[in-house]
């Protein structure tokens, strides 16, 4: 898969909360495909990395190694897959919570014992949280791997919570939702559009949960979700770097083999699903602190796991074309030709378990209502959905995200979120790797089902973000 796209709006709309605060898509975009041309010898490339070496251990855990030798670092990554769409409904923000308290520590290693030592050797490392997965990393000098890997089979399994230790982090967890979501109209807007979106399938939560939820968390809802679901046959393990999988497994089998798998998880996760969509849903936000109105619509689309053949990498290849950069035809048709808008934008997050969103972003300029933005918003889905798309426009897309594809690889903590995120929501190693194939392969009548198929206005979700003006008359009056 390739490295994910967001869709401009500051936050994507399978978001990921992580332990230092931040929110980030799966894969940050690695360059600005803006700058790329057509290049025949690049569109008959490939993903050229070697292909990672698999196992999986007796007790379930599945191990994937990059190798990548350029530099002697490593990059750990366990990937526990459980987000917030595996939580017990009226415990949203239970996984994220979690993923804040698997910091404080172990019989074996006290609390900040673990993270001093990253320090100390030099490396770095995080943690975040997702619908669908949680992870844990650590990027330090290869000599330290076998370290880094005995402290994260410790904690997998041997973590003790104190309210002492559980308490403050849920106070801490609440200040991360008042400053990233509450006190940020971009994030409440968005919030209120999954929820719309998502009529029954628990995508339509936070995940970071709902502020009156995460309030009653505690250390027994944090012990009892981990205990559930913090197992070996529950993770993968991705090593990538200046490493060999003939040297990890035996290093792997040395501290996690004796970590007994948890017979209660299932094979498969089954979440309740969305009804067929009936109609169109609209979400106003207004906020007096916005400066800038802006439109979101997202359409309920297959993602790369639930897709039939070939749809995917249509989708992908459609959100290129409508959305990427200042050749693409949202852009073109809202910024450019007309003026309408000060920015447009389109996005596939074809990285999910389960169905997955298609989002539309636009800014309109002072003085354009959102009618106008959105009747050129429609007639751009209609050219595409009715009309034959320009082999040039095609090819160039596809070359763009080619590139993207081959340029990922020339990082290797970015290899291992990739295979990581990728893994853990259904896909396999060939499917990643296969990918660029799969968009070579698309052609403009596969683009034009989809979008005649999946871009339906009773699909989709239009938010728009507002200044409330009747409050800052209000404080006008008070002063």
């Amino acid at each position: 898969m390739p490295p994910s796209r967001t869709s401009g709006l500051g936050l994507s709309p399978g978001i990921m909360m992580s332990a230092n605060r931040s929110v980030a898509c799966l894969f940050t975009a690695l360059l600005s495909t803006s700058v790329l041309t057509a290049n025949a010898a690049l569109a008959q490339t490939t993903v050229t990395s070697a292909p990672p070496a698999s196992f999986t251990l007796s007790n379930g855990l599945q191990v994937v190694v990059i190798p990548d030798h350029r530099t002697p670092v490593v990059t750990e990554m366990i990937w526990y897959k459980v987000g917030s769409a595996d939580e017990t409904p009226g415990k949203s923000g239970l996984a994220h919570f979690l993923e804040h308290l698997m910091f404080k520590g172990t019989e074996k290693h006290p609390v900040g014992e673990f993270s001093q030592t990253v320090l100390r050797v030099g490396g770095n490392e995080n943690a975040s949280t997702s619908v669908d997965y949680t992870n844990y990393y650590q990027r330090v000098p290869k000599e330290q791997l076998p370290t880094m890997m005995e402290f994260e089979a410790d904690r997998m399994t041997g973590l003790i919570l104190k309210d002492e230790n559980v308490l403050p982090e849920r106070d801490v967890v609440l200040e991360e939702y008042n400053m990233r979501i509450a006190n940020n109209p971009d994030a409440r807007l968005n919030e209120q559009i999954m929820a719309a979106l998502y009529l029954n399938h628990p995508y339509g939560r936070p995940v970071i949960g709902w502020h009156q939820e995460i309030e009653k968390l505690d250390r027994e809802d944090a012990l009892a979700f981990y205990r559930r679901f913090y197992a070996p046959n529950n993770a993968i393990l991705v090593i990538a770097g200046d490493v060999e999988a003939a040297d990890i497994r035996p290093l792997v089998e040395r501290n996690f083999a004796s970590i007994p798998a948890q017979p209660a998880i299932p094979a498969r996760r089954v979440r309740p699903q969305e009804p067929d969509p009936a109609a169109p849903r609209t979400v106003t936000l207004s906020d007096p602190r916005v400066e800038q109105p802006s439109l979101r619509r997202y359409y309920l689309v297959p993602s790369a796991t639930t897709a039939a053949a070939g749809e995917s990498a249509a989708l992908d290849v459609m959100a290129q074309l409508m959305g990427s950069g200042s050749n693409s035809y949202l852009y073109r048709a809202l910024v450019v030709d007309k003026p309408l808008a000060v920015s447009a934008s389109a996005s596939y997050s074809s990285v999910s378990l389960d169905p997955t969103q298609f989002a539309i972003s636009a800014a309109p300029k002072p003085g354009v209502g959102f009618a106008e933005v959105e009747q050129v918003i429609d007639g751009v889905i209609a050219d595409i959905a009715q009309n034959p798309i320009r082999a040039e426009d095609l090819e160039r897309v596809k070359t763009q995200l080619i590139a993207e594809a081959i340029y990922a690889q020339d990082n290797q903590a970015v290899l291992a979120r990739w295979y990581g995120g990728a893994l853990t929501t259904g896909l396999s190693i060939e499917d990643i790797r296969s990918w660029p194939d799969r968009i070579r392969a698309v052609t403009a009548d596969q683009v034009r089902a989809v979008a005649q198929k999946w871009l339906e206005k009773k699909r989709s979700v239009t938010g728009y973000l507002i200044k409330d003006t009747t409050a800052t008359k209000r404080e006008e009056k008070r002063s």
